[in-house]
């Protein structure tokens, strides 16, 4: 049984996943979404929920920095109650401000490319996401 970190954007959705003891988060893919659309990539996150035996998932929280919750929070709040209806995993809000930022930041240290950072930033922030979170329940 493990846990699923989700960052979820307008394009795309990253995807990170626990290891089985749910200690450490590994990035999995970057699945494409069309909110314009209503396409949500639900149908990929269930195969990824029942591939890796997803109890829970983690979905980041992106609050203003006030405190508040803007439009791309409520977006996230709707992710969140579509994945538990569609798949029955309990999900749980958590805050993300400035994962992808670091994760960006990371990546630039690491001297990653900007093409090959725009491909795998989503992925990294989930990961992140999922580590947070993590980390705070141990």
């Amino acid at each position: 049984m493990r846990t699923m970190g989700l960052d979820v954007g307008t394009k795309t959705v990253g995807v990170a996943v626990s290891d089985a003891l749910g200690w450490t988060a590994q990035g999995i893919e970057t699945v494409r979404i069309d909110e314009a659309k209503g396409e949500f990539g639900m149908d990929r996150i269930g195969e990824l929920i029942r591939q890796y035996d997803v109890t829970e998932a983690v979905i980041g929280f992106p609050k203003n920095m006030n405190n508040t919750v803007g439009p791309r929070g409520e977006a996230s709040q709707r992710y969140a109650e579509l994945l538990e209806a569609t798949h029955g995993v309990k999900t749980i809000l958590w805050d993300e401000r400035l994962s992808t930022m670091a994760a960006e930041r990371m990546l630039i240290s690491a001297d990653v490319s900007r093409k090959k950072r725009k491909k795998v930033i989503d992925k990294m922030a989930a990961v992140m996401i999922l580590q947070g979170y993590l980390d705070s329940k141990k």
